[in-house]
């Protein structure tokens, strides 16, 4: 279990992965920024939910593709919960699945803009704050990624798959970079799981159509995916950095 001062702060966490980490975090006794961009209702049933629990948690607005977004992100977290010392860098849009030739570059953009460059200026702003060369004491990141990135996301998702592999490059690279800062870097990629990211998408019968697909026989759930992330999060990881950990049921 964490110690009392532990703040994390997990982008995307109104919904789906990003809800299930922020309500175990906060079961497990970290502070909990919750993150989101549009639908402040479900956030802050989120931190309401870490609150009856006896937790503490904050619902923050902020769009992680753009930089003062992420400077406010982190400034506020920071002042109403404390320090951060963690990160889940959630976050993440698809776009719209269809082939390459059929691919708009304002879609290309926006699935680039958050799932890349959003997960490096928060990585940035946390280690900016968590590194012991800048007088931090050191922390971890965490990092999503998506089996689309091994699995190339033919006929649905490249450029979503292609994003999700530059997160992956990130994390190896950056663990290396800040290890001896006392920062832990390390990704999780989850396979096919029941989440509204498939709805929105416009294809929400998408995992019970490719459950049989899976060696498991089945879609996996955002809390399997949260129980991976506060592994990784926790001293019981001190030792790993810089790892890419596969939930996805075999698949």
């Amino acid at each position: 279990m964490p110690s009392d001062d532990q703040v994390v702060v997990v982008t995307g966490a109104g919904r789906g992965i990003g809800a299930a980490v922020a309500r175990l975090a906060g079961a497990r006794g970290y502070a909990v920024a919750v993150n989101y961009v549009r639908d402040g209702g479900a956030a802050r049933d989120v931190v309401r939910d870490i609150e009856r629990a006896d937790g503490r948690a904050h619902a923050l607005q902020g769009d992680v593709s753009k930089e003062e977004n992420v400077l406010a992100l982190f400034e506020e977290a920071a002042r109403v919960l404390g320090p951060v010392t963690a990160l889940v860098n959630n976050a993440g849009v698809s776009g719209r699945p269809g082939r390459l030739d059929a691919l708009q570059a304002s879609d290309l953009s926006r699935v680039l803009d958050v799932n890349v460059t959003g997960t490096i200026l928060c990585a940035r702003e946390a280690v900016r704050r968590m590194s012991r060369r800048h007088g931090g004491p050191g922390g971890v990141i965490v990092n999503l990624s998506s089996a689309a990135a091994r699995l190339g996301g033919p006929n649905e998702w490249v450029h979503y798959a292609a994003s999700k592999g530059a997160v992956e490059s990130f994390t190896i690279g950056l663990a290396r970079e800040v290890a001896a800062d006392g920062i832990r870097v390390n990704a999780v990629r989850p396979g096919l799981i029941q989440t509204d990211m498939h709805a929105t998408a416009g294809d929400p019968d998408r995992p019970s159509r490719l459950a049989p697909t899976v060696p498991m026989g089945r879609a996996g759930t955002a809390e399997e995916v949260a129980e991976a992330i506060l592994w990784l999060l926790s001293p019981a990881a001190s030792y790993t950095t810089g790892a890419i950990l596969d939930v996805g049921g075999g698949r």
